[in-house]
């Protein structure tokens, strides 16, 4: 089984001591979101193929993807970088020191090891859509030579990411709007021109009608080329028009303090934040 960590929270960034906890107790506990019963999940090096890091600052859990090569363990880090002002991404690292990051992993793990996350794209009064191309183009040109490939999502406007939003606006004086169709269309043309240019395939998360390329986040192709021999798991999207294969996602929502205004996996941003401060890294779930 593929293991993802998290794309419902930045475990490398946050819960660096409850990851390996876990690893070395051989599986941890998942909420299940509906019914709120845990299941187990195993982390026996036997029943894991690989794992899939999702984060926005890989600097605590370095040591981490070390631990993992010398016991054998294959993964791919999904890395967010936006250079969002700061109005929009409270708490993220440096973009700069993100790329940084970005190059430290395919030099220490080889070019597969990595994927640059353009996530989410947010259209407003401070990043309208020719901020977006220029700050894309300053991004791909320091990520070039660091991975193959950038991952494109629009925002989806679900009802908590509406309100966190709203709020935000309001506090910090600024306007937001969801484009139509076609400007989406066109805003990708140029991302996708611009990623070519710096040797970069651009591809979309989920969202086929933009008529991007499909990406796979859970990609077990990519995990292969890491590995060093076949990952096989079967096709299992997360929602509609999601390319991924199966995995087993061990995060929790509820518990990323970064505090992005676009976030779908928190609802309330200062809860958040009380979750991350009291949580026990001994404890079996997160």
């Amino acid at each position: 089984m593929i293991i993802s960590a998290s794309y419902k929270t930045d475990i490398p960034a946050f819960y660096r001591d409850w990851f390996d906890y876990r690893r070395r107790s051989g599986f941890c506990l998942v909420r299940n979101p509906v019914t709120g019963i845990p299941f187990r999940v195993s982390l026996l090096p036997e029943h894991v193929d690989g794992y899939v890091f999702w984060t926005k600052n890989l600097a605590p859990f370095r040591d981490t993807l070390l631990d993992l090569r010398r016991e054998r363990q294959p993964f791919v880090v999904q890395y967010t970088i936006n250079g969002y002002p700061r109005e929009l991404e409270r708490a993220v690292t440096d973009w700069r020191r993100a790329a940084d990051h970005l190059h430290w992993i395919a030099a220490e793990f080889g070019p597969h090891a990595a994927v640059w996350r353009y996530d989410t794209v947010l259209l407003s009064s401070l990043t309208p859509p020719d901020w977006h191309r220029h700050n894309f183009e300053t991004l791909a040109a320091a990520l070039a030579g660091a991975t193959s490939e950038v991952v494109l999502s629009f925002a989806h406007f679900y009802r908590k990411t509406l309100r966190n939003l709203d709020a935000a606006a309001r506090a910090q004086h600024f306007t937001w709007h969801d484009p139509d169709l076609p400007a989406r269309q066109q805003l990708l043309r140029d991302f996708t021109a611009i990623a070519a240019g710096h040797g970069l395939a651009a591809t979309v998360c989920a969202q086929p009608e933009t008529g991007g390329v499909p990406a796979r986040c859970i990609d077990p192709a990519r995990l292969s080329l890491v590995a060093g021999y076949p990952i096989r798991a079967r096709r299992k999207g997360n929602r509609p028009g999601c390319d991924c294969a199966e995995s087993r996602d061990i995060g929790s929502y509820e518990s990323c303090p970064h505090g992005c205004v676009y976030c779908y996996a928190v609802d309330t941003p200062a809860r958040a934040r009380r979750h991350w401060r009291a949580h026990d890294p001994s404890s079996e779930i997160l």
